[in-house]
């Protein structure tokens, strides 16, 4: 695959725009507007975007044949009733003009058939001066991208398991203006962090859309499956149009090529470090640990026990006699068989009298040795481009995180939080973000890839936990030891989003109840005072972790962004769910539940009222249900639509809601009008999550696509809504704040993707703002 030639369709309308408008100034919203320069959405004063082409679609319905493509950033010129002005667009069928288009990126031609060939043209002043590539109809609104499953595996407990397609990424890999498509494949046996055993590993391939397989990386033995732990990038990180690809890997990372026929071209570890080399690590190491494995660690840190620093700093007991709370018996430092008679009683007496659930006898398949890397992969070929150290480190298997200091005893859980996204940290150039743990350590790391090697541009660290004892203590909602950053702690959620929080330019990340600014400051941490019926009325407490988070412009009567969050802290914490200012963090409304409340949602379901509804999940045994509420707070019922994934799928700009979990269809629903769509044949991700593979506007206008999963796997399928719109906007893939939304989706529990301005019903176009003007 060579680099994209010719200028693109951005390139050829921004020429015309240029020469058109002479010395007239392209108006967008009254100021003086500057053509964008060519290649998509770069520009040298704003964030660099991807070169698109015309992306059109066809699909045949009942009523004709729909096309759907899009609107480019640097095409827009102005605003019109119903949307955004500049380029209309001619269509052809079979070569014939059967249209011109002028309030919209869509058409029904009634007349067209399943046998038709279509393209659009861009039009400016009546000049036509682009034209797309032919398309014919997708049958049934959907078209399948074959996949190329992997073979089926057996643990070392001799558990079989199989694959299925989960989280889906796209990039332009090779720089033709079209996405590529990133699968992540799951084994049957993947876990949660806090689960014991055994999985496989997991792959990562990147197919075209036609589906050919490009290349596949296996993660190796040594990267556990499972929501938390594989955070996959994909972005075009150094600006030469092109995506890279970038995520953990470890000894055993391996990257298959192939050809076009789908043979195998090359396969070839990552590069290990010379020092690792020479240490003695190869790519044959296997660090699932088994039983026996488990217990020999715990008897090398029992022996090592009076060295340890925080031991010896006198923070933790001399003694863990002292720690587990029985009479001293033992001389220090301990020998191997005094050693190996505390582990004993640590495994089968304390640990199960602090928890039925500690089994830690049958403690297996976690990964807590060996080295841990970051690797920097070329998009189309796969090829390493670089691999550097994971930072942080895991230090320990958790002692230090917390993992031993609970009721349940879960060794490798807190340490093996991760979470990633990319962020326009300095307005301009994208940024890769990797986070490590948030119940208690807190760590974050920013990176700009030059083309070359990896920079850093700041690190994060809230700094340990302290503990009085590690083997009996509660360190959630403590502050870590770092001055700036101590109060990251616990505030972490299972993902993070990236904006433009304080409008200078420059995105921030989201980091839960917390939010670091562009330069690696803490922007703020949002506290509550907890309330009456709480744990400790009166006190000043972290709004704390939860498992969902949205971030856009949810009420636009208020200024700026804000921030919609469920959490999980209980009695703990202020809120069970608050929508905050998201450039300041004070909480605008919220309310107390006294319980985990898991689930919660943002989007325009009730058009008759102004700005995004909010709803959190009704949770059993919570003094008040959430219900769903307007923009600023009303309630407007108890019933809520659906938590799992929204989608904008609607003609009019409103909100819904992909239902589906486990074994259950997915489907597409309107809070008020009900089902519009049905994905027969597929699946949702992530059990009970109900996940889709991928909800972005990859394709068309600048609604969302549906990628969800064959029941079998064999193919991904992108799902198309056929509703005409006259609604005129361009790709939201061309706003930054969406591009980088849609990179970090498949993040731990998967998020919508939220653009930089209110979009829904109501939508004001005035305040909808053009990259590059």
């Amino acid at each position: 695959m060579g680099p994209r030639t010719g200028r693109s369709p951005a390139a050829r309308i921004t020429a015309a725009l240029v020469a058109c408008a002479s010395a007239t100034a392209l108006l967008v919203g009254g100021p003086t507007a500057v053509a964008a320069t060519p290649g998509g959405g770069h520009n040298p004063k704003g964030p660099a975007l991807e070169d698109l082409d015309r992306g059109l679609v066809a699909a045949a319905t009942g009523e004709g044949v729909f096309l759907s493509w899009r609107l480019l950033a640097p095409e827009v010129s102005g605003r019109s009733r119903t949307g955004l002005t500049g380029a209309d667009f001619h269509v052809y069928r079979d070569g014939r003009r059967i249209a011109t288009v002028t309030d919209s990126t869509n058409y029904l031609d009634r007349a067209g058939t399943a046998a038709a060939s279509y393209r659009v043209a861009a039009v400016v002043r009546g000049r036509e001066v682009d034209r797309s590539r032919a398309v014919s109809p997708w049958a049934g609104g959907h078209r399948d991208l074959p996949l190329r499953k992997p073979a089926d595996g057996v643990t070392p407990a001799g558990e079989a398991y199989t694959y299925s397609a989960n989280d889906i990424s796209v990039g332009d890999v090779d720089g033709d203006g079209a996405y590529e498509y990133v699968v992540k494949w799951d084994p049957s046996n993947s876990k949660d962090v806090s689960q014991v055993g055994y999985t496989g590993p997991v792959f990562i391939d990147t197919y075209t859309l036609d589906g050919t397989l490009l290349h596949r990386i296996s993660l190796g033995v040594n990267i556990r499956a499972g929501a938390h732990y594989t955070q996959f990038l994909v972005y075009d990180f150094d600006g030469d149009g092109r995506s890279e690809m970038m995520f953990k890997t470890a000894p055993g990372t391996k990257i298959t090529r192939y050809d076009r026929t789908g043979a195998v071209v090359s396969e070839r570890y990552i590069t290990m470090p010379r020092e690792d080399v020479r240490a003695g690590y190869s790519h044959t190491d296997d660090y699932r640990l088994t039983p026996a494995a488990y217990r020999e660690k715990l008897v090398e840190l029992f022996q090592g026990w009076h060295r340890h620093p925080e031991v010896l700093a006198g923070r933790w007991p001399a003694t863990l006699e002292q720690a587990f709370g029985i009479a001293p018996t033992y001389a220090y430092p301990l020998s191997r068989t005094d050693a190996e008679a505390l582990t004993d009683h640590f495994i089968d007496v304390y640990a199960p009298a602090r928890s039925t659930r500690n089994a830690l006898r049958s403690f297996q398949g976690f990964i807590v040795d060996g080295p841990e890397y970051l690797s920097v992969f070329d998009g189309a070929t796969g090829r390493e481009l670089e691999t550097i150290r994971y930072k942080p480190g895991r230090h320990d298997d958790g002692l230090m995180w917390g993992d031993y200091a609970m009721s349940r005893i879960e060794p490798g859980n807190r340490v093996d939080r991760f979470l990633a996204g990319v962020a326009y940290l300095d307005g301009r150039h994208p940024s890769a973000i990797f986070a490590r743990g948030y119940y208690t350590r807190a760590t974050l790391v920013a990176y700009r890839w030059d083309g070359r090697r990896l920079r850093e541009n700041w690190y994060v660290d809230s700094g340990w936990v302290p503990m009085t004892n590690p083997f009996n203590d509660g360190p959630h909602g403590r502050e870590g030891t770092d001055p700036e950053y101590g109060t990251l702690t616990t505030q972490g959620a299972h993902s993070l989003s990236v904006a433009d929080v304080d409008a200078d330019g420059k995105q921030e990340v989201v980091y839960g109840g917390a939010t670091i600014d562009h330069d690696g400051s803490l922007l703020y941490s949002s506290y509550g005072v907890l309330p009456p019926g709480s744990a400790n009325p009166g006190a000043m407490a972290k709004v704390g972790h939860g498992d969902a988070m949205h971030v856009t412009d949810i009420d636009p009567n208020r200024p700026g962004l804000e921030t919609f969050m469920v959490h999980e802290g209980a009695t703990g914490a202020p809120y069970g769910y608050a929508l905050r200012d998201a450039a300041t963090g004070e909480v605008i409304y919220g309310g107390y539940t006294g319980v985990d409340t898991g689930r919660g949602m943002v989007g325009d379901v009730v058009p008759a009222e102004p700005g995004l509804e909010t709803w959190a999940s009704v949770v059993v045994g919570a003094p008040t249900g959430p219900g769903l509420r307007t923009a600023d707070g009303d309630l407007l019922g108890t019933s809520i639509p659906g938590t799992n994934q929204s989608i904008r799928w609607a003609a009019d700009m409103t909100t819904q809601i992909v239902g589906g979990a486990l074994e259950v269809t997915p489907t597409i629903d309107d809070w008020q009008r009900g089902r519009l769509f049905t994905a027969e044949g597929t699946r949702t991700n992530n059990g009970t999550k109900g996940n889709p593979g991928l909800v972005a506007d990859v394709l068309g206008d600048w609604r969302e696509e549906l990628l969800t999963r064959t029941a079998d796997s064999s193919a991904i399928r992108i799902h198309l809504s056929t509703e005409v719109t006259d609604r005129k906007l361009y790709t939201l893939m061309h706003d930054p704040q969406y591009r980088v939304e849609v990179a970090r989706q498949q993040t731990t529990y998967n998020q919508p993707s939220y653009p930089s301005f209110y979009l829904g019903s109501d939508i004001d176009w005035s305040r909808v703002p053009v990259p590059g003007r």
